[in-house]
């Protein structure tokens, strides 16, 4: 068997210090929260490959570990407080409680995913004996320092630092910036063992005083622990590559003087929205969400087989849906072979795809190649039912779908099994199904797609198969389109106003909020023509229920005509390309881009549509804010820089000229004040509607009140930068810089590009196609927004 070393960037074949048998340690969770489904795939990846040397014939010792220390984020290694006992604090509960609460919730998610549990499962808390062990030693052999209680790893007294992660020396990010760092020898030095703060929770007595381990001593200590100074598999996620595993590899091999793990393998990220899962980005999901939308934990298993471990894979609920589908299939086909199986035949052929199967598992543990040979063996007539059942079942044992189990426990018959799905109807819909079986015997189509559509619209779905009718309760996901990506969404830019007022709201996971807001709407729509765009985020809890009702029927909840147009996204789009969707698909004159946190409490309608009625002002909403520099921004009235999110409102026909907003605006914060300055740049004003304010209640916003400061300021930060990057040129835009003469509004200045620009008919664009050049409406700035030319009028 063939698998790729990170540490020596190649393949190599895979041969146990110890004939037989190989020793596997895996980097497991910190347990501080429900870990997300990008960790789960790590954990899968070296579940198979635990399963496929078992297959080979070999003894596999597993050990993964428990951090219920809590390890730092590399901007907080020298804080003093990590994870695990910010999460205690949050919650009110020891850091012990929360160790156990979370490692119990960890397990249970391997064990829905069928991922055989380790042998081992080391808590880092039992092995602090070890690890100071180890610290001692590598201060005792020149590889470690201790300044004030504090004992860091000189990198540069071990010569082959880097060598896993490809990191230089001289090219190492400095450490983090804070008190500690004076502390150091060389900035990149790290540390083993911190020195306590006053009132530590989890702190031990060491050589140099209370303290608690570093991150990375804790791995070293349990795999030496339980495995030996030298093992031969260690696996873990890319993003442990460097500093974790990098750290941990020095440090160890440091210590014992020795190579410390022969093979170095490593997961790739789970993507969503081309970007890595990860709460900071809004776009992690844990298994019970997963569950929450209707999804099996073995189907996740199944889509992770459909890209090789070393590569990325793009999550959305739409590929899990194909990979439930695909897992059913596979299960309806095992039920069905072992209906036709009639006795094996010991001597029957086969091997050849036995050995084609394995064959895939030895090439690097190839499992996208592996469900190719099992589909094409399951489509080889010259094999036997009981044959091809045989190789299923005894495959089953690596890939990790539980067949046999699913056989044996009779589960399939709710799933394949025409007479109980028609046992389960009322007699009156189970008649017309065999009606339409009837007619379809006769050939007779039409009728009986009308009996189908029939059984449709009352929630039920049928499959025919082989023996007559199957017939399943709808998935709600059938009923609504969901979209992956803003471009999915109905686009209506280009026709005719049908409302006066598009209302946009963005769900996710906030029935409660989303449920007041709408019910306002409704109680305070003053007989005006309303439409209502509301873009599900990918919720996971009760707002799919409401939301899913209200789509199907407006007056089942709200007894009113106000026009609802629900669009569910099949996972979190992040909050700009909730909006941009939430944009194309509305037809009212006005759009109002409103947050879920407020609550209308009288007649906005009136001000809205008379201060926008003024051609110069681009975009009003009730909270205003100003800035002097670009960097504070201040409340305020009248005319402002920016209109806050929390209801912004503007003409539909100016979303052509301003634009769509940035995707990479996965987090709301800054995203307001960087759409209100493309209005600003096209010339337009933007204005407070205290009237508007004064009839509205803004209710604290429950997603920025449930995160951690830590987690605001990331957030925050990292918008507020993509803000900066495109406006740091724009302090003659603000209000306070303003002077009369340096903006024009309307294209028919003579410094605007309308007045000098022309086009020779060669240059045009085919007809209906857009075409873009610089527009200006100040000196020194332009703005691009696509427009047309009629072909008799090239200007």
């Amino acid at each position: 068997m063939k698998l790729y070393n990170t540490l020596t960037r190649q393949k190599e074949e895979l041969v146990p210090l110890e004939a037989g048998h190989f020793k596997i340690y895996s980097c497991g969770p910190t347990v501080y929260r429900f870990i997300h489904i990008g960790n789960l795939r790590t954990f899968t990846m070296a579940d198979w490959l635990k399963r496929a040397l078992i297959m080979e014939g070999y003894k596999v010792t597993h050990v993964k570990n428990i951090t219920d220390v809590g390890h730092m984020r590399v901007e907080m290694l020298d804080r003093g407080e990590d994870k695990l006992i910010a999460q205690a604090r949050k919650e009110g509960k020891s850091s012990a409680q929360i160790a156990a609460f979370y490692t119990e919730a960890f397990m249970q998610d391997e064990s829905k995913l069928n991922i055989i549990p380790a042998d081992i499962f080391p808590r880092a808390t039992q092995h602090v004996p070890e690890m100071l062990e180890i610290v001692q030693g590598l201060v005792k052999r020149g590889y470690a320092y201790e300044v004030d209680g504090n004992v860091f790893f000189d990198i540069k007294s071990y010569h082959s630092y880097g060598k896993l992660s490809g990191n230089l020396l001289e090219g190492l990010l400095e450490g983090a910036k804070d008190l500690t760092d004076k502390l150091r020898h060389n900035p990149e030095d790290f540390p083993l063992w911190k020195k306590a703060e006053p009132g530590r929770e989890m702190a031990w007595d060491s050589p140099w005083g209370q303290g608690f381990p570093g991150w990375h001593i804790e791995c070293s200590a349990m795999a030496m622990r339980y495995l030996g100074k030298r093992f031969d598999i260690h696996t873990g996620g890319v993003d442990n590559i460097f500093p974790h595993h990098e750290d941990e590899l020095a440090q160890s091999e440091a210590f014992t003087g020795t190579t410390f793990v022969n093979y170095w393998v490593h997961s790739q990220h789970l993507l969503a929205d081309g970007q890595k899962m990860a709460k900071s980005t809004g776009n992690s999901y844990t298994l019970s969400e997963i569950e929450a939308r209707g999804f099996e934990p073995l189907a996740l298993r199944y889509f992770f087989t459909t890209a090789h471990f070393r590569a990325r894979i793009n999550f959305t609920f739409s590929a899990l849906r194909a990979a439930q589908t695909s897992l059913n299939r596979l299960r309806g086909l095992a039920v069905r072979l072992a209906e036709q199986a009639k006795g094996l035949d010991n001597h029957e052929a086969g091997n050849e795809w036995d050995e084609a199967f394995r064959a895939t598992l030895r090439d690097d543990l190839n499992m996208p190649r592996a469900m190719a040979v099992v589909w094409q063996m399951l489509r080889d007539s010259n094999l036997s039912p009981a044959k091809r059942l045989e190789l299923l079942l005894e495959w089953d044992k690596v890939l990790g779908f539980e067949l046999e189990h699913y056989l044996k426990s009779g589960v399939w018959k709710e799933q394949f099994d025409r007479a109980l799905s028609l046992s389960n109807l009322e007699s009156t819909l189970a008649n017309l199904v065999r009606e339409r079986e009837t007619l379809r015997q006769a050939h007779d189509y039409k009728r009986a797609d009308s009996i189908r559509n029939h059984l449709k619209e009352v929630g039920y779905t049928l499959g025919d198969i082989p023996k007559g009718t199957l017939v399943l309760p709808r998935r709600p996901e059938e009923d609504f389109k969901t979209i992956s990506r803003s471009s999915d969404a109905p686009d209506y830019g280009n026709q005719p106003d049908l409302y006066e007022f598009s209302i946009n709201l963005i769900s996710h996971n906030s029935r409660a909020d989303l449920e007041r807001c709408v019910n306002s709407i409704v109680n305070h729509s003053y007989g005006r023509n309303l439409e209502l765009v509301i873009l599900d985020n990918g919720s996971t809890d009760d707002t799919l229920e409401y939301l899913r009702k209200l789509a199907a029927d407006t007056k089942s909840i709200h007894e009113c005509d106000l026009a609802v147009q629900v669009i569910f996204a099949d996972h979190n789009l992040g909050f700009a390309t909730g909006r941009n969707a939430s944009f194309k698909a509305s037809r009212g004159h006005i759009i109002v881009m409103l947050d879920t946190s407020i609550e209308l409490n009288g007649n906005i309608w009136t001000e809205l549509e008379k201060t926008l009625s003024v051609e110069e002002v681009g975009a009003a909403g009730p909270y205003g804010l100003v800035t002097y520099d670009l960097r504070e921004f201040m409340e305020e009235e009248g005319e402002v820089d920016a209109i806050e999110g929390y209801m912004l409102a503007f003409r539909r026909k100016c979303l052509p000229e301003i634009g769509l907003i940035d995707e990479k605006f996965r987090f709301y914060r800054m995203m307001d004040v960087y759409m209100s300055f493309f209005f600003k740049a096209a010339g337009y004003r933007v204005v407070t509607t205290p009237q508007v304010k004064a009839r509205v209640i803004k209710h604290p916003h429950l997603e920025w009140y449930s995160m951690t400061p830590e987690e605001q300021q990331t957030r925050s930060k990292k918008n507020y930068d993509l803000f900066r990057a495109r406006w740091h040129h724009g302090e003659s835009l603000l209000v306070h810089n303003y002077k009369e003469g340096s903006r024009w509004f309307g294209h028919d200045h003579a410094g605007h590009v309308k007045g000098e620009h022309y086009h020779t008919p060669e240059e045009l664009p085919p007809p209906g196609v857009p075409h873009h050049h610089p527009h200006q409406h100040w000196v020194e700035h332009d703005h691009d927004h696509p427009h047309y030319h009629s072909a008799m009028n090239p200007v």
